[in-house]
Order: C-alpha cells, then sequence, then structure tokens
C-alpha cells in the first residue's frame, strides 16, 4: 500500500503524478441502523465536502434515523452534497452493496456513520486516483476522544494497514466504481466484509493510505472496554484467516455494526 504525505496545509505532489491529476468524481456510501442520535452530525459535516452526492442506506431501523436523514435531505443548503436514503436488508454488506449499485459516480468511499472525514477528503481522493494503477484506498485513522488507549489503538491500526495493504471500514475506504463491480462488489458475509474486500483489492492492483484523518467514535472499544476489544479483534482476525466461518464468528462478536 503506497503512502501519499498529503495535508490541507501543505499539499506534498509527487513530480510523476502531477500530470496526471484527474477529477473523478465521488459518492459518499453510509449504512445506519439505529444511528439517531449521530447522523445528523455526520451528514452535515459531510455535505460540506464537495462530494457529488451522499447515499444513507438504512437497514432496517426503528428510531429517528430515517426521519433525520429525510430532513437533512430536504433542508435547503445551498452548495451542500445532495444527500438520498435507501432501505436495504440488515447487514453491512448488504446496505454497502445496495448502495453502490445506485451510485453512478466515479468512486464509491465508503463512510460509517460514526465517522467524520477530513476535510480535504475529496482532494485527497482525487489526487490518489490520478495515479491510474492505484485503484482504491483508505485514510488514517483517529478516534474522537484523546486517550492513551485511542492513541496505541489507532497507531497500531494505520501501521499494520499500512505495512498489510489490508483496510477496515473505520478507515473510510474508496474504491473505483468499476473495479468494485469487477470484484462482484463486498461479499455477503455478516462480519470480516472490509477484510475481504480489501484482501481482493490489493491482488487487483495498486491501493493507497492517506495521511489524512478520518475521526471515528470510541463509543465501540469503550463499551467492551479498550484492551477487551483488541484482543477479541485480533482472534476473530486470526480465526477468519485460518478457514472459520464469518457467520460462526458474528456470534463472538454479537454488535457487528
Amino acid at each position: 500500500m503506497s503512502t501519499l504525505r498529503t495535508s490541507s496545509s501543505s499539499p506534498w505532489e509527487p513530480a510523476h503524478l502531477a500530470h496526471r491529476r484527474a477529477a473523478v468524481t465521488v459518492g459518499v456510501i453510509i449504512p445506519t441502523l439505529n444511528e439517531a442520535s449521530i447522523i445528523e452530525t455526520t451528514l452535515q459535516l459531510t455535505r460540506q465536502l464537495g462530494f457529488e452526492e451522499i447515499l444513507v442506506v438504512d437497514g432496517g431501523s426503528t428510531d429517528r434515523t430515517n426521519v433525520v436523514v429525510d430532513t437533512v435531505a430536504g433542508s435547503p443548503n445551498a452548495g451542500s452534497t445532495p444527500v438520498r436514503r435507501l432501505t436495504a436488508p440488515a447487514g453491512r454488506s448488504m446496505q454497502l452493496n445496495a448502495g453502490a449499485r445506485d451510485c453512478r459516480q466515479d468512486v464509491l468511499l465508503f463512510l460509517h456513520a460514526d465517522s467524520h472525514l477530513p476535510v480535504d477528503a475529496k482532494r485527497l481522493i482525487q489526487f490518489a486516483l490520478a495515479d491510474p494503477e492505484v485503484v482504491g484506498g483508505r485514510f488514517d485513522l483517529r478516534f474522537d476522544r484523546p486517550s492513551m488507549w485511542g492513541r496505541i489503538i489507532s497507531l497500531f491500526m494505520n501501521l499494520r494497514s499500512r505495512l498489510s495493504r489490508i483496510s477496515t471500514g473505520d478507515q473510510a475506504m474508496f474504491v473505483r466504481r468499476q473495479v468494485f463491480q469487477q470484484l462482484g462488489g463486498f461479499p455477503g458475509i455478516p462480519i470480516m466484509e472490509d477484510i475481504e474486500l480489501s484482501a481482493r483489492l490489493k491482488r487487483t492492483g495498486r491501493t493507497v493510505a492517506l495521511r489524512g484523518f478520518v475521526t471515528t467514535s470510541f463509543r465501540r472499544w469503550e463499551r467492551r472496554g479498550p484492551l477487551r476489544t483488541i484482543l477479541l479483534m485480533w482472534a476473530l482476525r486470526f480465526l477468519y484467516w485460518i478457514g472459520i466461518s464469518p457467520h460462526r464468528l458474528a456470534r463472538l462478536y454479537a454488535d457487528v455494526r
């Protein structure tokens, strides 16, 4: 996984890519299930970043998630990205695939409902994909509540991803739409769908690890406890790589969202 050192204040641009800048269009796909407390903030922040469209794919929320999304989508806000809401059977892979099928932009960016992109996210993606050999990539991750555990976890997640070229959904993965279609989209499994797509993607072409930060909620780690969650994640990933069925793993990790 190549690394691009870029920031909004002092962009660094390799000379051999400068002449190949491509203005690809980007669609953001956000899966939701009972995210009424956080989805409005995510949408309001994301729609100011210049993307061509945002698709929220709901998996059957029983709270006010759909009301909130529809309110944001219908609110007049000149210059902001249009928001559309779709529905799909519950399950992250099914929801993300449904959004990808309905998106007609050049690039698909998959964003969790509790994650916020850097302000220059679109520019960073367009710059990275100016190289036709790059098929996709992801951002570095940091948590919304600074803490020793948060810094340690994010540091090792980013380092592991950079060395292995395997990304997770928390890192806001993006991929060229045609490549995504060629790979058959996310596999229809209840867990590890992001790992599996990332593994397929790196066998297809070059991927990039952007230095821009996507900020995500620390709530999952706090709920179970940081150390317990780390051990659980390591165990699940190890079991997956040795061939244990994702359907069996999902029973160990009840909150697959």
